[in-house]
Protein backbone atom coordinates (compact mmCIF):
# COMPACT_ATOMS: atom_id res chain seq x y z
CA UNK A 1 0.00 0.00 0.00
CA UNK A 2 1.34 3.43 -0.98
CA UNK A 3 0.94 6.00 1.80
CA UNK A 4 0.51 8.76 -0.79
CA UNK A 5 -2.64 7.08 -2.11
CA UNK A 6 -4.19 7.14 1.38
CA UNK A 7 -3.68 10.83 2.09
CA UNK A 8 -5.60 13.79 0.75
CA UNK A 9 -4.19 15.58 -2.30
CA UNK A 10 -1.13 17.82 -1.86
CA UNK A 11 -1.95 21.45 -1.13
CA UNK A 12 -0.03 24.66 -0.56
CA UNK A 13 -0.55 27.17 2.26
CA UNK A 14 -2.71 30.18 1.54
CA UNK A 15 -1.03 32.07 4.40
CA UNK A 16 2.12 31.68 6.46
CA UNK A 17 4.45 33.72 8.60
CA UNK A 18 6.84 34.06 11.52
CA UNK A 19 5.33 34.97 14.89
CA UNK A 20 7.60 36.53 17.51
CA UNK A 21 7.24 34.65 20.80
CA UNK A 22 9.78 36.57 22.90
CA UNK A 23 13.13 38.28 22.44
CA UNK A 24 14.74 34.99 21.40
CA UNK A 25 12.22 32.65 19.75
CA UNK A 26 10.17 33.09 16.57
CA UNK A 27 7.54 30.56 15.45
CA UNK A 28 6.92 29.43 11.88
CA UNK A 29 3.20 28.91 11.16
CA UNK A 30 1.04 28.26 8.12
CA UNK A 31 -2.60 27.78 7.18
CA UNK A 32 -3.99 25.75 4.29
CA UNK A 33 -7.26 24.20 3.19
CA UNK A 34 -10.55 26.07 3.60
CA UNK A 35 -10.10 29.57 5.10
CA UNK A 36 -13.63 29.39 6.53
CA UNK A 37 -13.45 25.70 7.46
CA UNK A 38 -13.32 24.02 10.86
CA UNK A 39 -9.90 24.78 12.40
CA UNK A 40 -7.54 21.88 13.11
CA UNK A 41 -4.10 22.22 14.70
CA UNK A 42 -1.38 19.75 13.78
CA UNK A 43 0.99 19.30 16.76
CA UNK A 44 4.24 17.71 15.61
CA UNK A 45 6.34 15.19 17.46
CA UNK A 46 9.82 15.12 18.91
CA UNK A 47 10.11 17.44 20.73
CA UNK A 48 11.99 19.09 17.90
CA UNK A 49 10.53 17.11 15.01
CA UNK A 50 9.04 19.95 13.00
CA UNK A 51 6.32 19.86 10.34
CA UNK A 52 6.43 18.92 6.67
CA UNK A 53 4.14 19.66 3.71
CA UNK A 54 2.91 16.07 3.83
CA UNK A 55 1.33 16.70 7.23
CA UNK A 56 -1.30 18.88 5.57
CA UNK A 57 -2.57 15.81 3.78
CA UNK A 58 -4.10 14.12 6.82
CA UNK A 59 -7.00 16.58 6.58
CA UNK A 60 -9.83 17.17 4.11
CA UNK A 61 -8.89 20.58 2.64
CA UNK A 62 -12.50 21.37 1.76
CA UNK A 63 -13.67 20.89 5.36
CA UNK A 64 -10.73 22.01 7.50
CA UNK A 65 -8.77 25.18 8.03
CA UNK A 66 -5.44 23.42 8.55
CA UNK A 67 -2.91 25.03 10.90
CA UNK A 68 0.67 23.78 11.12
CA UNK A 69 3.41 25.31 13.26
CA UNK A 70 6.93 24.46 14.34
CA UNK A 71 7.52 24.45 18.08
CA UNK A 72 10.34 26.39 19.73
CA UNK A 73 13.69 25.03 18.58
CA UNK A 74 12.18 22.96 15.75
CA UNK A 75 11.77 23.04 11.99
CA UNK A 76 11.61 26.52 10.48
CA UNK A 77 11.18 28.24 13.85
CA UNK A 78 14.23 30.11 15.05
CA UNK A 79 16.71 29.58 16.56
CA UNK A 80 16.72 25.84 15.79
CA UNK A 81 17.83 23.57 18.61
CA UNK A 82 17.69 26.35 21.22
CA UNK A 83 16.95 25.09 24.74
CA UNK A 84 16.93 28.47 26.47
CA UNK A 85 13.38 29.60 27.32
CA UNK A 86 12.03 26.32 26.03
CA UNK A 87 9.69 24.19 28.11
CA UNK A 88 6.21 22.68 27.99
CA UNK A 89 4.51 25.61 29.74
CA UNK A 90 5.98 27.97 27.15
CA UNK A 91 4.92 25.71 24.27
CA UNK A 92 1.35 25.72 25.60
CA UNK A 93 1.45 29.51 25.80
CA UNK A 94 2.82 29.64 22.24
CA UNK A 95 -0.14 27.63 20.96
CA UNK A 96 -2.53 30.02 22.67
CA UNK A 97 -0.68 32.99 21.20
CA UNK A 98 -1.01 31.48 17.73
CA UNK A 99 -4.72 30.73 18.24
CA UNK A 100 -5.38 34.33 19.26
CA UNK A 101 -3.25 35.68 16.42
CA UNK A 102 -5.22 33.63 13.88
CA UNK A 103 -8.52 34.65 15.56
CA UNK A 104 -9.61 31.04 16.06
CA UNK A 105 -12.21 30.34 18.74
CA UNK A 106 -11.69 26.56 19.04
CA UNK A 107 -9.78 23.93 17.11
CA UNK A 108 -9.45 20.18 16.75
CA UNK A 109 -6.13 19.00 18.18
CA UNK A 110 -4.22 16.41 16.15
CA UNK A 111 -0.99 15.10 17.68
CA UNK A 112 1.21 12.04 17.43
CA UNK A 113 4.01 10.83 19.69
CA UNK A 114 5.25 13.96 21.55
CA UNK A 115 2.45 15.73 19.69
CA UNK A 116 -0.04 13.65 21.68
CA UNK A 117 1.72 14.74 24.88
CA UNK A 118 1.72 18.43 24.08
CA UNK A 119 -1.76 18.25 22.55
CA UNK A 120 -3.22 16.82 25.75
CA UNK A 121 -1.23 19.20 27.95
CA UNK A 122 -2.54 22.14 25.93
CA UNK A 123 -6.07 20.79 26.05
CA UNK A 124 -5.94 20.34 29.81
CA UNK A 125 -4.73 23.92 30.20
CA UNK A 126 -7.30 25.33 27.75
CA UNK A 127 -10.17 22.84 27.36
CA UNK A 128 -12.62 25.50 26.20
CA UNK A 129 -10.38 26.14 23.18
CA UNK A 130 -10.52 22.52 21.98
CA UNK A 131 -13.27 20.92 19.89
CA UNK A 132 -11.79 17.41 20.13
CA UNK A 133 -8.64 15.31 19.81
CA UNK A 134 -7.11 12.84 17.38
CA UNK A 135 -4.08 11.33 19.11
CA UNK A 136 -1.60 8.77 17.79
CA UNK A 137 1.39 6.85 19.11
CA UNK A 138 0.71 7.85 22.69
CA UNK A 139 3.53 9.28 24.79
CA UNK A 140 2.55 10.36 28.30
CA UNK A 141 5.90 11.98 29.14
CA UNK A 142 6.70 9.79 32.15
CA UNK A 143 10.17 8.84 33.33
CA UNK A 144 9.47 5.17 32.64
CA UNK A 145 8.79 6.01 28.97
CA UNK A 146 11.97 8.08 28.72
CA UNK A 147 13.97 5.22 30.23
CA UNK A 148 12.40 2.82 27.74
CA UNK A 149 13.55 5.01 24.85
CA UNK A 150 17.08 5.31 26.22
CA UNK A 151 17.57 1.73 27.40
CA UNK A 152 14.55 -0.52 26.86
CA UNK A 153 14.65 -0.35 23.07
CA UNK A 154 17.86 -2.34 23.28
CA UNK A 155 15.75 -5.48 23.81
CA UNK A 156 14.14 -5.09 20.36
CA UNK A 157 16.74 -3.13 18.38
CA UNK A 158 20.13 -4.10 19.86
CA UNK A 159 22.06 -3.15 16.71
CA UNK A 160 20.60 0.37 16.63
CA UNK A 161 21.06 0.76 20.38
CA UNK A 162 24.69 -0.36 20.22
CA UNK A 163 25.41 2.26 17.56
CA UNK A 164 23.63 4.87 19.70
CA UNK A 165 25.36 3.96 22.97
CA UNK A 166 28.65 3.26 21.22
CA UNK A 167 29.11 6.95 20.48
CA UNK A 168 30.03 7.38 24.15
CA UNK A 169 33.03 5.97 26.02
CA UNK A 170 32.12 2.79 27.98
CA UNK A 171 32.39 4.64 31.30
CA UNK A 172 29.58 7.03 30.26
CA UNK A 173 27.08 4.50 28.94
CA UNK A 174 25.28 4.06 32.26
CA UNK A 175 23.91 7.60 31.82
CA UNK A 176 23.35 8.02 28.10
CA UNK A 177 21.30 11.17 28.49
CA UNK A 178 24.02 12.97 30.45
CA UNK A 179 26.67 11.96 27.93
CA UNK A 180 24.60 13.05 24.96
CA UNK A 181 23.52 16.34 26.56
CA UNK A 182 27.15 17.28 27.14
CA UNK A 183 27.98 16.79 23.47
CA UNK A 184 24.74 17.93 21.85
CA UNK A 185 25.13 21.35 23.45
CA UNK A 186 28.86 21.67 22.81
CA UNK A 187 29.76 24.86 20.97
CA UNK A 188 31.70 22.99 18.27
CA UNK A 189 29.65 21.64 15.34
CA UNK A 190 32.28 18.94 14.86
CA UNK A 191 31.21 17.62 18.26
CA UNK A 192 27.46 18.16 18.32
CA UNK A 193 26.51 17.22 14.77
CA UNK A 194 27.70 13.57 14.86
CA UNK A 195 25.86 13.07 18.16
CA UNK A 196 22.72 14.72 16.81
CA UNK A 197 22.76 12.40 13.81
CA UNK A 198 23.39 9.35 16.00
CA UNK A 199 20.45 10.23 18.28
CA UNK A 200 18.10 10.89 15.39
CA UNK A 201 19.13 7.82 13.38
CA UNK A 202 18.61 5.68 16.49
CA UNK A 203 15.02 6.89 16.79
CA UNK A 204 14.40 6.52 13.07
CA UNK A 205 15.78 2.99 13.06
CA UNK A 206 13.33 1.97 15.79
CA UNK A 207 10.26 3.68 14.33
CA UNK A 208 8.99 1.19 11.75
CA UNK A 209 7.94 -2.45 11.80
CA UNK A 210 10.29 -3.26 8.92
CA UNK A 211 13.56 -1.45 8.14
CA UNK A 212 13.03 1.83 6.30
CA UNK A 213 16.30 3.51 5.29
CA UNK A 214 14.44 6.44 3.71
CA UNK A 215 12.78 7.27 7.02
CA UNK A 216 16.11 7.01 8.85
CA UNK A 217 17.58 9.51 6.37
CA UNK A 218 14.64 11.83 7.04
CA UNK A 219 15.36 11.69 10.78
CA UNK A 220 19.03 12.47 10.08
CA UNK A 221 18.02 15.52 8.02
CA UNK A 222 16.31 17.13 11.03
CA UNK A 223 18.90 15.86 13.48
CA UNK A 224 19.94 18.97 15.40
CA UNK A 225 16.50 20.23 16.45
CA UNK A 226 15.20 16.74 17.19
CA UNK A 227 18.16 15.50 19.20
CA UNK A 228 18.72 18.67 21.21
CA UNK A 229 15.05 19.18 22.04
CA UNK A 230 14.38 15.56 22.96
CA UNK A 231 17.46 15.41 25.18
CA UNK A 232 16.59 18.74 26.80
CA UNK A 233 12.99 17.77 27.49
CA UNK A 234 13.87 14.25 28.64
CA UNK A 235 16.38 15.68 31.13
CA UNK A 236 13.47 17.59 32.72
CA UNK A 237 10.82 14.82 32.57
CA UNK A 238 9.20 16.76 29.73
CA UNK A 239 8.47 19.56 32.22
CA UNK A 240 5.44 17.60 33.47
CA UNK A 241 4.49 16.49 36.97
CA UNK A 242 4.48 12.70 37.49
CA UNK A 243 1.52 11.18 35.63
CA UNK A 244 0.18 14.68 34.96
CA UNK A 245 -1.70 13.88 31.77
CA UNK A 246 -3.66 10.97 33.23
CA UNK A 247 -4.27 12.77 36.52
CA UNK A 248 -5.77 15.79 34.72
CA UNK A 249 -7.78 13.87 32.16
CA UNK A 250 -11.07 15.01 33.73
CA UNK A 251 -10.46 18.41 32.19
CA UNK A 252 -10.89 17.07 28.63
CA UNK A 253 -12.70 13.76 29.08
CA UNK A 254 -15.99 15.35 27.96
CA UNK A 255 -14.59 16.19 24.51
CA UNK A 256 -14.73 13.82 21.51
CA UNK A 257 -11.49 11.93 21.03
CA UNK A 258 -9.85 9.26 18.92
CA UNK A 259 -6.76 7.29 19.94
CA UNK A 260 -4.80 5.47 17.23
CA UNK A 261 -2.00 3.14 18.30
CA UNK A 262 0.11 0.66 16.35
CA UNK A 263 0.50 -2.75 17.98
CA UNK A 264 4.24 -2.88 17.27
CA UNK A 265 5.11 0.71 18.15
CA UNK A 266 8.39 0.26 19.99
CA UNK A 267 9.19 3.95 20.51
CA UNK A 268 5.90 4.61 22.34
CA UNK A 269 4.73 1.13 23.38
CA UNK A 270 1.05 0.26 23.25
CA UNK A 271 0.80 0.02 27.04
CA UNK A 272 0.71 3.84 27.12
CA UNK A 273 -2.25 4.01 24.75
CA UNK A 274 -3.97 1.20 26.65
CA UNK A 275 -3.70 3.17 29.89
CA UNK A 276 -5.04 6.28 28.22
CA UNK A 277 -7.92 4.44 26.56
CA UNK A 278 -8.93 2.80 29.86
CA UNK A 279 -8.91 6.20 31.56
CA UNK A 280 -10.85 7.76 28.66
CA UNK A 281 -13.55 5.18 27.84
CA UNK A 282 -15.56 7.57 25.66
CA UNK A 283 -12.60 7.94 23.28
CA UNK A 284 -12.62 5.71 20.19
CA UNK A 285 -9.58 3.45 20.45
CA UNK A 286 -8.10 1.93 17.29
CA UNK A 287 -5.22 -0.56 17.38
CA UNK A 288 -3.36 -0.89 14.08
CA UNK A 289 -2.28 -4.50 13.80
CA UNK A 290 0.65 -4.33 11.41
CA UNK A 291 2.79 -1.25 12.03
CA UNK A 292 5.38 0.45 14.21
CA UNK A 293 5.64 4.00 15.53
CA UNK A 294 5.86 6.04 12.35
CA UNK A 295 2.77 7.80 11.07
CA UNK A 296 4.10 7.08 7.57
CA UNK A 297 3.46 3.36 7.94
CA UNK A 298 0.56 2.97 5.45
CA UNK A 299 -1.86 1.33 7.87
CA UNK A 300 -1.21 4.05 10.48
CA UNK A 301 -1.75 6.78 7.90
CA UNK A 302 -4.99 5.12 6.83
CA UNK A 303 -6.21 4.87 10.42
CA UNK A 304 -5.52 8.50 11.31
CA UNK A 305 -7.09 9.79 8.09
CA UNK A 306 -10.17 7.67 8.83
CA UNK A 307 -10.39 9.04 12.37
CA UNK A 308 -10.01 12.64 11.25
CA UNK A 309 -12.76 12.06 8.68
CA UNK A 310 -14.94 10.45 11.35
CA UNK A 311 -14.36 13.44 13.62
CA UNK A 312 -15.92 15.64 10.94
CA UNK A 313 -19.31 14.19 11.92
CA UNK A 314 -18.91 15.58 15.47
CA UNK A 315 -17.59 18.92 14.28
CA UNK A 316 -20.30 19.49 11.66
CA UNK A 317 -23.10 19.35 14.25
Amino acid sequence: MDTRAILHSPIEPYDQGMLALDDLHTMYWETSGNPTGVPVLFVHGGPGGGCSPEHRRFFDPDFFRIVLFDQRGAGASTPVGEALSNNTVQLIADIEKLRAYLEIERWLIFGGSWGSTLGMAYGQAHPHRCSGFVLRGIFLGRQSEIDWFLYGLRTIFPEAWNRFAGMLPPAERKDLLKGYLKRLFDADARVYLPFARAWSEYEGSCSTLLPNPELVRHFADEALGLARMEAHYFAHQCFLAPNQLLNNLDRIRHLPASIVQARYDMVCPIVNADELARAWPSAKYTVVADAGHSVWEPSVSAAVVAEVDRMKLHLAR
